[in-house]
């Protein structure tokens, strides 16, 4: 590479860097410590309150949106791209702890609630919506016991309230959990007197507390709930209502529990699925089904094949050549240049930025560095890697342009820096309105908006352009044989030759690799589950690799059969066409799994799940094109044209 090159690559590193630090209206980027905390006997500990969530509308809104307790001045916590993405809004708590210093019915605040806020509170109840914490970086979890399992199975945050009736009523009353009973488990060192949280869990209560005398604030004396009696919170039997000028008194426990768990094992309990023996038997059972197949498709390729090439490699007389049939008839059209070849090699390139991507991520994520305790982790190293792997998206579309003796190079490392993301971020605009609509705290601010852009336009596009100023400066690829100037007329195909008719095929098998492990990949995102078994992920890559390759290869080949020479479009789309099969999963996941009512949730379901198939189509397509690229390339150089 050029020394221009070089510095260029430099420069974009260190923009990137200055840009990491200046993001979301003052907000800096930071990567989170993974050294443990330490904390001696009465030191403070900071509980920081997150976003509210609900799998019913998929609208997260910050903590403070409602009308809780709220410390004497809101202070935000650095968040990353990601977390800001995902609409996190982390921020400091009225609820103060100190280490292993156990309280009992702290008041927190009283609040009276108006005709606004009780139609707030209800709403959210109504929705189902959980409130998230935060401590050491640990997420508040309820625990949930089941008699065929040891271990509790966690559920992140508490409810905020519940919908019940009375016993001998009809009537649905709302009630509100203004009782938290907090248990932080802790591991203590035994050379000192420090000790490390390892747990964070919570029941919730709602209870109708009372008191006597005036409410003197956090110093009021409760009858319904007395540290000086020993009187505890065990039950919502005199629950809290949600009405118009009732008041609500917002109190908490903290228990402080030893824990045998190390503090570098404290994500295990997290971690832990309800159903994982279901989850591995589905993955070793796609895992054997894909392999066998594998195995047959490629037996009966290789032996056609050799058949194939030894046949046409014996024909001595002219008379033997002219009678031939199958794939050699069309070697002089077979690498003629397909319609919409510049299209071609936009997407391709793109495919190539994808593959890239995700390569590179699940490597990190493998590795650690992208687990669910690094919040916001994901979604950040794969914007950033898909910026930096633009020039990779250059290079190739660059290279295939010129194969097909192209010499604009500047407009097609344009059309590939600016046709797929422009495409997803309109629809990305159009859901992030949807959502700034409903004054969620998922809607993108613009302080980030106009990083995601700075990062497209600033560092994506030039590094797209390097790409292919390299690609077109490369020797163009020579096809093997040579190509007629007059096309051949193809012959009439059979019905299951139809090119509309053998994609749809061809897509059913990388749909059939994925399916299981994208219903876990469907249930983090939507249900608000933890996914961390990457290594299965990786598998799974590998297997949607294979399967798109063979599937393409088969295809393409019994089409050359056929003496049908446009396998250009054909490869692409033959395995591209999984993504049409992804979004009817996807469909049918929405009816079956999701409890979404409301019209605005369903447009961003159904917004995100496009955008995601459409990347899907992306990724298959392209490497389903250059397996067949390959295999045209090498079974035409394998046999000797007169």
């Amino acid at each position: 590479m050029s020394f221009q090159s070089r510095s260029f690559l430099l420069y974009t590193f260190t923009v990137a860097a200055v840009l990491l630090a200046f993001i979301h209206g003052g907000h800096s980027f930071y990567l989170p410590g993974v050294a443990p905390q330490d904390f001696e006997k009465g030191n403070e500990l900071l509980v920081k309150v997150n976003k509210l969530t609900s799998t019913k509308t998929q609208l997260p809104y910050s903590y403070y949106s409602l009308p809780y307790c709220r410390p004497k001045k809101i202070i935000d916590s650095a968040e990353n791209l990601g977390e800001v993405l995902r609409g996190d809004r982390i921020e400091n708590s009225p609820y103060v702890f100190k280490m292993l210093e156990p309280q009992m019915c702290k008041i927190v605040c009283r609040i009276t609630l108006d005709a606004k806020t009780t139609k707030e509170f209800k709403e959210k109840i109504d929705d189902e919506y959980r409130v998230n914490m935060i401590l050491d970086n640990l997420p508040l979890v309820f625990p949930i016991r089941r008699s065929d399992q040891e271990s509790p199975v966690y559920l992140l945050g508490y409810y905020l309230g519940l919908k019940g009736q009375y016993s001998g009523s009809k009537v649905d009353r709302y009630f509100i959990n203004n009782h938290l009973a907090f248990t932080v488990k802790y591991h203590k060192d035994l050379q000192t007197d420090s000790a490390r949280i390892v747990g964070f869990e919570v029941k919730s209560f709602s209870v109708k507390h009372e008191y006597e005398g005036n409410w003197n604030g956090d110093k009021t004396r409760l009858t319904s709930c007395d540290p000086q009696a020993k009187r505890m919170v065990i039950n919502s039997n005199s629950p809290q209502e949600v009405e118009e000028k009732k008041e609500i008194i917002f109190t908490y426990d903290v228990e402080f529990v030893p824990s045998d768990v190390k503090w570098a094992s404290r994500w295990d309990a997290y971690l832990l699925m309800s159903d994982d023996q279901i989850h591995w038997f589905s993955i070793v059972n796609s895992l054997m089904i894909v392999l066998f197949l594998s195995g047959m498709v490629a037996m009966i390729m290789l032996r056609t094949l050799y058949r194939d090439i030894s046949k046409y490699n014996e024909l001595e007389t002219q008379e033997e050549a002219q009678e031939e049939t199958g794939w050699k008839l069309v070697h002089g059209d077979v690498f003629r240049s397909p319609t919409s070849s510049d299209l071609l090699c936009v997407y391709v390139g793109t495919g190539v930025q994808f593959f890239g991507m995700l390569l590179v991520t699940m490597m990190f994520a493998l590795l650690g560095f992208l687990s669910p305790s690094n919040r916001g982790g994901l979604m950040t190293a794969m914007l950033l890697l898909w910026v930096f792997m633009g020039i990779f998206a250059g290079y190739a579309s660059a290279r295939l342009y010129k194969m097909f003796k192209g010499t604009e190079w500047k407009k097609i490392a344009l059309r590939t820096a600016i046709l797929f993301p422009g495409i997803v971020s309109a629809i990305f605009f159009v859901l992030n309105a949807l959502i700034w609509g409903e004054k969620s705290s998922g809607a993108v601010p613009f302080g980030t908006m106009f990083a995601l852009v700075f990062l497209w336009f600033g560092i994506s596009v030039p590094l797209v352009f390097v790409g292919g100023y390299v690609g077109f400066r490369k020797p163009a690829i020579e096809d093997p044989v040579k190509t007629n100037k007059i096309p051949r007329q193809i012959p009439e195909q059979a019905w299951y030759m139809n090119p509309a008719f053998s994609i749809l095929i061809g897509g059913i098998l990388p749909f059939g690799a994925v399916f299981i492990e994208l219903f876990f990949i469907l249930t983090s995102i939507w249900l608000n589950q933890f996914y961390y078994i990457f290594g299965f992920l990786f598998l799974v890559f590998l297997i949607l690799l294979v399967t798109c390759a063979e599937i393409t290869i088969v295809l393409c080949y019994f089409q050359l059969c056929s003496e049908d020479y446009l396998w250009w479009w054909r490869s692409y789309l033959t395995s591209g066409s999984s993504a049409l099969y992804l979004f009817l999963y996807a469909t049918f996941y929405f009816f079956t799994k999701l409890e979404i009512t409301k019209f605005v949730s369903g447009v961003l379901y159904f917004g995100y799940m496009l955008i995601a198939s459409y990347s899907f189509f992306v990724l298959t397509g392209t490497i389903g094109f250059y397996s067949c690229f390959w295999f045209t390339r090498l079974i035409y150089s394998s046999v000797k044209i007169d």
